[in-house]
């Protein structure tokens, strides 16, 4: 099957799969005598284990780490998590964690220092702010900082610009 066939069968892109295939995730396949990538039902089912382990929360850095296994996963199929074979990733979830570790202390510090800043008694992170108590420490919009103009907008970044017209 052809590219668009086999992402749409993967439940992805096109482009997903050739960055798979740049980043070592996805061997290169065959191609037709026209040039076209042709890929069959194995290519497909690691593409899956891909999108698993993606929504697991890995990384492709992650997954290339361990690319060389994947086919251990593709045959576990369906269940295509890492738990079916803990040994595989057990050291790449391992790093996975410690990091997602990090990053919720550093937000959460993040957060206290925030509602410090504005005020608020310091409460559980996990819990919501009372509705009434949303936003109503800013009094105006003239308290905020002005708002950058979107950089996608700015003349020169992938918009032609408007030139005035002929005289």
């Amino acid at each position: 099957m052809r590219i668009g066939e086999a992402a749409a069968a993967a439940g992805t892109t096109p482009r997903a799969l050739r960055l798979y295939e740049a980043r070592g995730l996805l061997r290169p396949p065959p191609r037709t005598s026209s040039g076209q990538r042709e890929y069959g039902p194995a290519e497909v089912a690691r593409v899956r284990v891909i999108r698993n382990l993606l929504a697991l929360g890995l990384t492709l850095e992650d997954i290339r780490r361990r690319a060389h296994r994947l086919d251990l996963l593709v045959q576990d199929q369906p269940s295509s998590s890492c738990g079916s074979r803990p040994g595989e990733f057990s050291d790449v979830v391992a790093d996975r964690l410690a990091t997602l570790d990090a990053e919720i202390a550093r937000l959460t510090r993040l957060r206290q220092g925030l509602a410090a800043a504005a005020g608020r008694p310091q409460c559980d992170p996990g819990s919501p702010p009372p509705p009434a108590a949303a936003g109503s420490h800013l009094s105006s919009r003239a308290d905020l900082p002005p708002r950058r103009a979107d950089a996608s907008l700015a003349p020169g970044h992938g918009r032609t610009p408007v030139r005035p017209p002929p005289r």
